[in-house]
């Protein structure tokens, strides 16, 4: 059993940078563990999400990445991006202090969706460190080669890139920033905005950081204003 890129489902620009990666013996291994996961449990997100970030965000277009560790494994929620859930499921705790931080940074007042695609369309890679789950098991995908996957991801826009911001929160982000070139990058770390977490993520200012960066870099800054989501939609 051999992967064939043809039938690896992800935008063209990443498939050609993680050309080698889905060549690996590793991916292949990582392939054959989630056929047997899908055979015995329901898998969270949907097959066509798997690679939702990536299809959303084209390597050339990442100029922040937003890294989460694992995808929500509640029913309806994960969509292939990091801390982001559908629209018309309720807003989950780390998401919401995310929305308290922005309006304490930015004044920008809470959107009524957790669907962080126009993040994600405007250059945001909002990826996670595992990229399936079982249904109602938490980090049940850990070992099947996922965060291989990723850490090379990451790998491949420090050494590909220049001036991408990476949002690292809590300890699990933070132990990738070895992955990352600090001369070529910016690394801006925090706390985890999990309720679970012993607080400080409020006040990093994250959100008016990345956007100063930007527009120092000549890059345009991120609109992170999901109520303008509609808007940019209809355009």
């Amino acid at each position: 059993m051999e992967i064939s890129l043809d039938k690896v489902k992800i935008e063209q620009s990443w498939k050609e940078v993680l050309r080698d990666e889905f060549l690996a013996p590793y991916f292949l291994k990582l392939k054959q563990n989630l056929v047997r996961a899908k055979e015995r449990a329901t898998i969270f997100p949907p097959s066509n999400l798997i690679f939702n970030a990536f299809n959303l965000t084209p390597f050339d277009e990442v100029k922040v990445v937003i890294l989460g560790q694992d995808p929500y494994h509640g029913l309806g929620q994960a969509m292939g991006l990091s801390f982001s859930v559908p629209n018309g499921i309720r807003v989950p705790p780390s998401l919401k202090n995310i929305y308290k931080e922005i309006y304490d940074d930015l004044g920008i007042v809470e959107p009524n969706s957790g669907d962080l695609t126009y993040w994600a369309k405007q250059g945001v890679l909002l990826l996670n460190a595992g990229l399936t789950v079982e249904a109602g098991r938490a980090n049940s995908h850990a070992n099947f080669g996922w965060h291989e996957f990723t850490d090379a991801v990451i790998k491949h826009i420090s050494d590909k890139k220049e001036g991408v911001v990476f949002l690292l929160w809590g300890n699990f982000a933070k132990n990738k920033a070895s992955l990352i070139d600090p001369k070529k990058h910016f690394i801006l770390m925090a706390p985890h905005p999990s309720p679970l977490a012993r607080g400080g993520f409020f006040g990093c200012k994250h959100f008016s950081k990345t956007n100063q960066i930007l527009t120092k870099l000549g890059k345009k800054p991120i609109d992170w204003d999901l109520n303008n989501y509609r808007k940019f939609k209809n355009s």
